[in-house]
């Protein structure tokens, strides 16, 4: 009798404690604690957008379509072409009947109907518009087929080998696929240019006077705080894809997800990794772009001293425990030796952690110093003298 009130009483304070265990440690219990994330896309990967380092992946590497995810690369080519200078904001692109057949999602485009390149830019960002795409790649490169071209030499040069485009729009095709990882790449590459960031992050824009309203088919923008770019894409063959990515206290993250099963599943599946990312890792930032790590003393310039800042963010991403006992160290000249020229590289910040190096950024002169002239060197020997005195 005694045994039994004992084993009953036991299993009552089992039963209490087991109720009591809270929501958190229940579901580390069931996904695991050696990461417990697994995701019903066919591909995904979390990278850390500063280095590049995948945080967590399932099937990085396999080949999928990625429907209009294919339309991060034409908007790549797209601002690097503003930026280089090859084409404006400004020009007027005149859509082609090759840019009119396009179907799928469109902003239904005339032949000879124009728009500045601008506005057909938010037009395939924003709007995923196909036409759009077309007319953009036949504005820069003169047609749709030079400009994959262009498209597949850019990922070479990126180094991806399991990506290959067919169009610029994501229409289905057959030996048109790409990676999760090979996209976060791309992507990774996009988040370097303000213009892409801005053009992204539009969630709703007004064309032809407001007659035609463009909604974001990435509704992360709303449902996710944190989330400031990115593309979706559907097809039946791709089923639903998203390329992503969110910026919460300095810490960038990318996420990419292929082959989700059914409506707005990219979007969960997508927030699993964001919140799996923020949660286990942090950025340690220790200067921003551009910021002033040291002034040098200049010799034969037309001015003494030359400030010199970081060319990159100087940022460690480490998981949350594990963010602190990191040690900088600058690699630089006594001093520099006039001329020196706008962003030319003078030396490195070097981050350490228990003696290992873990991260090098270049530093670089924050302005021009120009050579003095015979004159200038000796005015400037009179005024050391002047001021010894």
């Amino acid at each position: 009798m005694f045994a039994r009130k004992i084993l009953s009483t036991l299993l009552i304070c089992l039963f209490t404690l087991a109720c009591a265990l809270p929501a958190w440690a229940v579901k580390e219990k069931e996904e695991g604690t050696s990461g417990g994330l697994d995701t019903t896309a066919e591909s995904a990967v979390l990278m850390e957008a500063h280095t590049g380092k995948v945080l967590w992946a399932k099937n990085p590497d396999k080949e999928l379509p990625m429907a209009s995810v294919t339309k991060i690369m034409t908007l790549l080519l797209a601002v690097e072409a503003v930026e280089q200078g090859r084409v404006s904001l400004k020009d007027r692109v005149v859509a082609s009947e090759n840019a009119w057949e396009m179907g799928g999602s469109q902003i239904y485009l005339e032949p000879g109907e124009e728009f500045s390149f601008e506005e057909m830019l938010i037009a395939v960002a924003v709007g995923s518009a196909n036409d759009a795409s077309v007319a953009v790649a036949e504005h820069i490169l003169g047609s749709e087929e030079a400009f994959v071209e262009a498209m597949n030499r850019r990922a070479r040069q990126l180094g991806l080998t399991h990506t290959h485009f067919v169009n610029c729009t994501g229409l289905p095709a057959r030996g048109h696929y790409t990676s999760a990882y090979d996209m976060a790449v791309i992507l990774r590459e996009c988040l370097k240019y303000p213009l892409f960031r801005r053009i992204s992050s539009i969630y709703e824009y007004d064309l032809r006077g407001g007659k035609f309203k463009l909604w974001n088919t990435n509704k992360l923008l709303k449902w996710y705080e944190g989330v400031d770019a990115g593309k979706t894409g559907w097809t039946n063959e791709a089923k639903y894809c998203l390329a992503s990515s969110a910026e919460r206290d300095g810490l960038r993250l990318i996420v990419v997800v292929l082959g989700t099963p059914e409506p707005k599943s990219h979007f969960r599946e997508s927030i699993k990794l964001y919140k799996y990312g923020f949660a286990r890792y942090k950025a340690v930032n220790i200067y921003p772009a551009g910021a002033k790590v040291k002034s040098l003393p200049v010799s034969k310039g037309v001015v003494d001293k030359l400030d010199v800042v970081a060319k990159d963010r100087v940022t460690v991403v480490a998981p949350k425990g594990e963010d602190r006992g990191f040690t900088t160290h600058l690699e630089l000249p006594s001093h520099v030796t006039a001329p020196v020229t706008r962003r030319q590289q003078l030396g490195f910040c070097v981050v350490k952690k228990d003696g290992q190096e873990v991260l090098r950024v270049p530093l670089v002169a924050r302005y021009e110093v120009k050579k003095a002239n015979l004159l200038q060197q000796i005015k400037k020997v009179f005024t050391r003298l002047h001021s010894v005195r």
